[in-house]
């Protein structure tokens, strides 16, 4: 069912286009990463869900009409032992930076409701497997089908990537368009080593992930005085103070 070069090429390109454009609009699905529970309530799962299967129904797409999906595009496991391995190494890493940041920020692990774990699981491997099959896949891939310089291209797509995530939009965490980066770099270079998206997907997922367990947040830290326990500190008296009249 795939279409003859160029036209294959230059369709699946147009839908690369598309996938960028979903990623831009990702906040509007309450899909993006720094999508918080809000006065209790989560973004709506029928919006997320639908962002999903948008993103899932263009990577097929692409499937489908692109001449070598799997050899040019990376859309496969790639090698599996090394995709494991990497991936593994991956995901320590950005567990390891996960909790890094919460001790430096917080001084602790600062675990969020068990509540939230099934949604906000749900969102890492959602929005990972669409990142990851997006632009370590299908962009890497048709960027680096015009000869240029893989380093290149794997900065190339992380800058996008970077871009399309919207983490340095004003008034976000300088911390998430860090780690937007370094999930564009790392992944994409595990992607052109192993030869697939396995390993640069499951290293993503970790990493989203990990930050949500060691900072009680999707992605977005709140700044320094603005956490929920923070305020409540500086209403109480300071510790070892009884107010007058209290029992």
């Amino acid at each position: 069912m795939s279409l003859p070069e160029p036209l294959g090429s230059l369709v699946a390109f147009g839908l690369v286009l598309l996938l960028i454009m979903l990623r831009l609009d990702a906040e509007r699905f309450g899909a993006a990463e720094y999508d918080e529970v809000r006065d209790g309530l989560m973004p709506p799962l029928r919006r997320r869900l639908a962002w999903y299967a948008i993103g899932l129904g263009l990577v097929v797409a692409i499937v489908l009409v692109h001449p070598d999906p799997a050899g040019q595009l990376f859309l496969q496991t790639g090698d599996r032992l090394r995709a494991l391995a990497w991936g593994f190494i991956y995901a320590a890493m950005g567990a390891a930076q996960a909790v890094g940041f919460a001790w430096w920020r917080y001084r602790r692990v600062r675990l969020p409701t068990v509540s939230s774990y099934p949604g906000a699981l749900l969102n890492e491997l959602g929005t990972a497997f669409v990142d990851e099959a997006a632009f370590r896949g299908a962009l890497l891939g048709l960027i680096l089908s015009t000869g240029l310089d893989p380093r290149a291209a794997i900065v190339m797509q992380a800058i996008i990537y970077a871009l399309a995530t919207r983490t340095g939009a004003p008034g976000r965490r300088r911390y998430m368009l860090v780690l937007a980066l370094g999930v564009g770099l790392v992944g994409g270079w595990m992607t052109v080593e192993t030869g697939g998206i396995a390993a640069a997907f499951i290293g993503h997922t970790v990493t989203r992930f990990s930050v949500f367990l060691c900072t009680g947040h999707a992605g977005q830290p709140e700044a320094r005085g603005r956490e929920i326990e923070e305020i409540e500190k500086r209403r109480r008296p300071p510790d070892g103070w009884r107010i007058i009249g209290s029992r």
